[in-house]
């Protein structure tokens, strides 16, 4: 029962299109397809972000300024 064989896969394929069609299936892969590429460039950006220092950013602290 745990196992399905290539004809439920058919099967299921079948009904997949004859309930939403083919150009709905072409648009949810392509919006799909989109996300996933945007994510992935996210993912890219985020990392150049992090490994880039900081440019122009000083911080000038006296040590002794704090002694009274």
């Amino acid at each position: 029962m745990g196992s399905f064989s290539i004809w439920h896969w058919l099967v299921v394929l079948v009904v997949v299109v004859l309930v939403f069609g083919t150009k709905k299936l072409r648009n949810v892969g392509a919006d799909l397809g989109s996300a996933v590429k945007g994510f992935k460039d996210g993912m890219k950006e985020g990392d150049d972000k992090s490994k880039a220092p900081e440019a122009g950013r000083v911080i000038d602290v006296d040590a002794d300024s704090d002694k009274k």
